[in-house]
């Protein structure tokens, strides 16, 4: 019969319980035993959360205390050697080395590599194996899990990542093709299957997310191998799951697997639906992916039971399923929390549990156990609503977009003569020193931003204290020998919320969090209309923090594309419209920080390769405007400023072109954890500006010591000419303490002197240079 399904949930719990719960845990292990309730009473409360909104069958397994690949590996044992030791003695201790790295009692090792999740904001660790790499069934909680979800009275459907994109989603240490490990794979996956058949599961969720994805040679073999291969043996039925786009070319390949059931996503790809019905063999149930599992926005109810009525019509009632695109970790818990919302605009919304309960109104409303629905009226009220409202749509915005010429996205002069300018402006030293922009958020820093919210700390006294903690920052800065100062942040709350909270066309949330890797989350700002800048948004505190030293200040922005990528964005119109809004609104502050005598300015795009679409075929499009966004918000600007740009983990082979053409003068990279793996992209380019390949990897608490650092800049160094290359952190600094930030920047300094000496600048040539 037809079931309302989810395909999985979010983790952190809707005031981030398990944050919490994680972070206490890191810092003190004797609280395990509360870790592990924490996560215990969210699972059920979430499961009881779907059951309430509507679902029928609600998943086990899709919970996570850091990441479900990383789940998924050490579940098959994928355990690299160096945390061997560690996750035999202790699984959890193992666990999170792999995740965070660890060096305490003598141990010291580096986390695993972590990427983005296909074209989100989830990060993910990727899995790490080798040429005849053999795999295990280390343990069975995806079992345990189910046998708890029937304990307490649920229908549950586990959920599994499948062997094959498990595969291509891994990487080799040794240049192996991660395919040929299949083999050796599939036992340990027949196994579980085995046991959960077992346990009296009556379906598995197996999900293959690459079968959206232009698929590498040898792929679609790999895939037919793999599900002969686990339907010969005791399995519940198998519903394979694809999501974030259509199988298109691949879809004949779906057909072709002995699988029960097929889920495909019908908000990013609505035209696929004819194609998989004219051909989804007759034993097959269809799961349709019909309210957005990425988005906030309601769903357009009447576009849904269209789906719905014409699946029903063409396989039969009792052979379609409803359920959300994907899995629904990507947006916040529940929106009936938000309180303080304009009316209009939170009406708008649904989160997950909303998304559940506009499934079940189409399928009340499609079986016809409802004569009539409010539901499905007010629905159409809100859309109507929302369509109409002056809030979204101002003509001044569209006038000045209109405007925008080639000329406007142009830098005045090519990019050695703008280096010359900004050397004899900023008179830098070989390896100069900088850091990514934000210093770390302290208990105390939170507390005195929660206080002036809440009223209890005035204005001017939270003003004061910000300017200490700016003075701070700049002073430590000064002593240790970093070259381009930042100011250290304190006044933001998050790098795009920051933005967003000034600029027109935004809401905000105070319960909208998202997990974006292990225990962090993010608050994603809303784009409900057309934004602009009602005034200067970052100029005070620069200009404060340079009038303290006479150092170069860098100016801290978040660029265009990860303002449009970490926000969820409004639907009406494309999104390539909202970004270039985006843009010119940035550029006004851009032009600010060069007025008020800011010399070098950072646009951050970490975002950039993340909003890559997944075909390959459409990259040149969004390509285009992204890199356009770009060049629009920096290239007002005179030679002599220099423009930063940062990017977080990315395959920047896919890009590299798209990258070069954004010319900033430099970009700082995530390179820590790949060993430098990640410059190889620059290198075969010939990249012709400046890079800050990052020597300190602060997602994890290790602090790397000198010579760790400086081995990785030789690296560099064998590939880039030394005046190419900047010395900085992977990424800002907000998440760490004050004392690890210490130690790793007071080493960073060092490693930079060390290459210096060697390259024969001394420290008086260095000093000749700042005066």
């Amino acid at each position: 019969m037809t079931l309302v399904t989810n395909l999985g949930f979010p983790r952190m719990g809707a005031r981030r319980e398990l944050k919490q719960a994680l972070e206490t845990f890191w810092r003190d292990p004797s609280t395990r035993e509360s870790l592990l309730a924490t996560a215990r009473d969210l699972r059920i409360r979430h499961w009881r959360l779907q059951q309430d909104a509507g679902a029928n069958v609600v998943p086990s397994n899709d919970f996570s205390l850091y990441d479900h690949v990383l789940d998924t590996a050490f579940l098959v044992d994928a355990i690299p050697e160096r945390y061997r030791s560690l996750a035999d003695a202790d699984a959890l201790d193992g666990y999170f080395a792999m995740a965070r790295g660890v060096q305490r009692d003598g141990v010291d090792v580096h986390a695993m590599e972590m990427t983005k999740w296909f074209d989100t904001n989830y990060h993910y660790i990727v899995p790490e194996l080798h040429a005849g790499q053999d795999f295990r069934l280390r343990h069975e909680g995806p079992v345990d899990t189910f046998l708890e979800a029937k304990a307490h009275g649920f229908d549950a459907r586990p959920v599994l990542l499948g062997p094959v994109s498990f595969l291509l989603l891994a990487k080799t240490t040794d240049g192996s093709d991660t395919l040929d490990l299949l083999e050796r794979l599939l036992p340990a996956y027949a196994r579980l299957l085995a046991r959960l058949a077992e346990a009296g599961a009556e379906w598995v969720q197996i999900d293959e997310p690459c079968l959206v994805l232009d698929l590498p040679a040898g792929a679609d073999e790999a895939y037919r191998q793999a599900y002969a291969r686990l339907a010969a043996g005791t399995h519940p039925k198998i519903l394979l799951a694809t999501y974030f786009g259509a199988p298109g070319d691949n879809l004949a390949l779906t057909h072709e697997l002995p699988v029960d059931g097929l889920h495909v996503d019908l908000v990013r790809a609505p035209g696929q639906l004819d194609h998989v019905l004219a051909a989804l063999p007759a034993d097959r149930i269809l799961s349709l992916g019909l309210v957005d599992g990425r988005n906030v926005w309601r769903a357009d109810l009447d576009i849904a039971l269209k789906h719905a009525r014409h699946a029903w019509e063409v396989l039969g009632k009792h052979r379609v399923w409803l359920a959300p695109s994907c899995s629904l970790l990507h947006v916040p818990v529940d929106a009936s929390l938000e309180k303080s919302l304009p009316g209009d605009v939170g009406s708008w919304l649904a989160f997950a549990r909303q998304k559940i309960e506009e499934l079940r109104v189409v399928m009340d409303v499609c079986k016809g156990l409802v004569t009539a629905c409010p539901a499905l009226d007010d629905a159409r009220e809100r859309i109507a609503a929302r369509r109409a409202s002056l809030r979204v749509h101002r003509p001044e915005v569209a006038s000045r977009l209109k405007a925008v010429t080639a000329k406007n996205a142009q830098r005045e002069s090519a990019f050695p003569a703008r280096q010359s300018a900004q050397q004899a402006r900023l008179r830098l030293p070989l390896y100069p020193t900088t850091t990514i922009g934000s210093f770390p958020q302290t208990h105390e820093v939170r507390e005195a931003r929660a206080m002036v919210k809440s009223g209890k700390l005035s204005q001017a006294d939270y003003d004061t204290f910000l300017a200490e903690q700016t003075a701070h920052c700049v002073r430590f800065q000064e002593e240790i020998g970093i070259d381009v100062l930042v100011h250290g942040e304190f006044e933001r709350n998050d790098m795009v919320e920051y933005f967003g909270e000034q600029l027109d066309g935004f809401v905000f949330t105070r319960h909208g969090w998202v997990q974006s890797y292990g225990s962090r989350c993010v608050k994603p700002p809303i784009i409900y209309g057309d934004v602009q800048r009602p005034a200067p948004m970052t100029v005070r505190w620069s200009s404060y923090a340079q009038s303290l030293t006479s150092r170069p200040m860098k100016g801290m922005l978040t660029g265009p594309v990860t303002v449009l990528q970490w926000s969820f964005v409004r639907d009406d119109q494309p999104r390539e419209a909202t970004c270039r809004q985006l843009a010119l609104a940035l550029r006004d502050e851009v032009l600010d920080l060069e007025a008020a005598g800011i010399g070098v300015i950072q646009i951050d795009e970490p975002a950039l390769r993340e909003g890559l679409p997944l075909r390959r075929k459409d990259w040149a499009s969004y390509l285009a405007w992204a890199v356009e966004s770009f060049r629009l918000t920096a290239a007002g600007v005179a030679d002599a400023t220099q423009i930063h740009t940062h990017m977080c983990y990315s395959e920047f082979n896919d890009i590299i072109e798209a990258v070069a053409a954004m010319d900033a003068d430099v970009i700082s990279i995530e390179t820590s954890r790949s060993r430098m793996e990640l410059l190889d992209a620059f290198v075969k380019f010939r990249y012709p500006n400046d890079i800050g390949p990052g020597v300190y990897d602060i997602h994890s608490p290790r602090v790397p010591d000198v010579a760790e650092m400086v081995g990785l800049l030789e690296k560099a160094s064998d590939v880039l000419k030394p005046e190419q290359i900047w010395v900085n952190p992977d990424c800002g600094l907000k998440t760490r303490g004050w004392p690890e930030t210490r130690a790793a920047l007071v080493a960073l300094v060092e490693a930079a002197r060390h290459l210096r000496a060697q390259a024969g600048e001394g420290a008086e040539a260095t000093e000749e240079k700042r005066a």
